[in-house]
């Protein structure tokens, strides 16, 4: 059996979903704010500001692995701009197909972003 290796057999979008760090960035007094935990310890939070009825801020902060990373910036790039209403449409089915590697038994992390996202969400006033 082959050895999995990461940067050869990883998609291009997981890649670059899981080592971008544009989007790390806790934020003072946002418009949405959710926070996320796990039984293992993994912690999301994320953090949006609204202008216009758009999501034009959005980041997060993590302590977790790069699969919560990936998700947490696959969610960014599905949201960024978005209605509120849009963005609540975004499951974690999406981010899984749009990631295309992120491996099944960290699919919880997909799950784990979207659920601290959904919460950022309707915190908003």
């Amino acid at each position: 059996m082959k050895k999995f290796d990461f940067w050869n057999d990883h998609s291009l979008e997981f890649l670059e979903m899981s080592m971008k760090r544009d989007f790390q960035e806790r934020i003072e007094k946002p418009d949405g704010y959710g926070k996320k935990k796990r039984e293992c310890g993994d912690t999301i939070e994320f953090f949006l500001i609204v202008k216009d009825n758009l999501l034009k801020t959005i980041s997060y902060d993590i302590a977790g692995c790069v699969n919560t990373h990936a998700c947490a910036n696959t969610i960014i790039k599905f949201a960024e701009n978005k209605t509120i209403e849009k963005a609540l449409k975004i499951q974690n089915e999406d981010i899984i197909k749009y990631l295309k590697t992120l491996p099944e038994p960290e699919h919880h992390c997909a799950e784990l972003a979207i659920e601290a996202f959904y919460l950022a969400l309707k915190d908003i006033g």
